[in-house]
């Protein structure tokens, strides 16, 4: 089966190892030709200079960028995948974008005959390189059919949540409840600090019971040593976090835990963490401490 997949990021680079290991016949890529070369260099498969290029004859076109112009330029654009694939193929977006988009490339794919699922993805890039991702997608049942056997290469769980755009509106339920979730790790660990106890004594405590959560799990030891290097940065999760506010105005929801956080988040940016892990909140948190003490 060949497959072809668009955008080598830091998600993007190892999902698509993991289709060469499973079987697939594999064709990138990448803006940056350099990184599309270094990856067939490890992982052998074929690059292509063009999204079209790369979307010939492919069963499954599976894609991961940026935002939703990066997503419309390589579907729609000049040279776009979509104006070179097959019927009766198969487009899987990964990026974490709007569900408008995720329903107008629907349409599309659907007027040209071929099958589209957004497949927006969590687990991070730790997920990424270990094939443990949880993909939560939407489409029809049929075109997830075509999907998920491919997807399983790098999946830890995979579900359909409804029509297209299901996806997207998943992923945005997952980026909120994140977002209160490690607010709340890094004040209870500033405040475990303020308080003279071992922070991580009580982490190892409490992650027994009803507080326990896997930023808690993953990430309480990185955050008490102030290392937030790993994991998904914070530009990137305000970039989400805009999207939910964009959809909130559209269906009515009120997310004033998410809009607080966000403005924390932009704090984090100020203190030059614009690419730190979104666990940095703790340092916001240990800053605002250490300038009341």
């Amino acid at each position: 089966m060949r497959v072809a997949f668009l955008g080598l990021g830091a998600m993007g680079y190892p999902m698509a190892g993991h289709l060469v290991r499973a079987g697939y016949n594999v064709v990138v890529f990448n803006r940056t030709a350099e990184k599309a070369a270094r990856w067939v260099s490890e992982h052998g498969g074929k690059s292509a200079p063009t999204p079209a290029r790369a979307a010939e004859g492919a069963d499954a076109v599976l894609a991961c960028v940026g935002r939703d112009a990066d997503l419309r330029a390589v579907t729609l654009g000049e040279d776009g995948a979509f104006g070179a694939m097959k019927k009766d193929a198969v487009f899987v977006d990964h990026t974490t974008a709007s569900a408008t988009i995720a329903r107008e490339l629907a349409a599309a794919a659907k007027e040209r005959g071929f099958g589209f699922v957004d497949a927006p993805v969590s687990g991070g890039e730790q997920g990424a390189k270990n094939g443990q991702l949880t993909i939560m997608c939407g489409g029809s049942e049929a075109d997830y059919a075509k999907a998920e056997p491919v997807m399983q290469a790098y999946a830890r769980q995979c579900r359909r949540l409804g029509e297209a755009g299901s996806g997207q509106l998943a992923k945005m339920v997952n980026q909120i409840c994140i977002a209160g979730v490690v607010q709340g790790l890094s004040e209870g660990l500033s405040f475990a600090r303020a308080a003279g106890l071992d922070p991580a004594a009580v982490v190892e405590v409490i992650s027994k019971g009803a507080a326990q959560s896997w930023q808690m799990e993953n990430r309480y030891e990185t955050m008490l040593a102030g290392q937030f290097d790993p994991g998904f940065a914070v530009e990137l999760m305000r970039k989400d976090l805009g999207i939910c506010f964009d959809e909130a105005k559209r269906n009515g929801a009120e997310l004033p835990v998410a809009r607080l956080v966000d403005e924390f988040y932009a704090e984090v940016e100020a203190m030059g963490g614009k690419r730190w892990d979104t666990s940095s909140l703790f340092a916001r948190m240990e800053k605002l401490r250490r300038e009341k003490s």
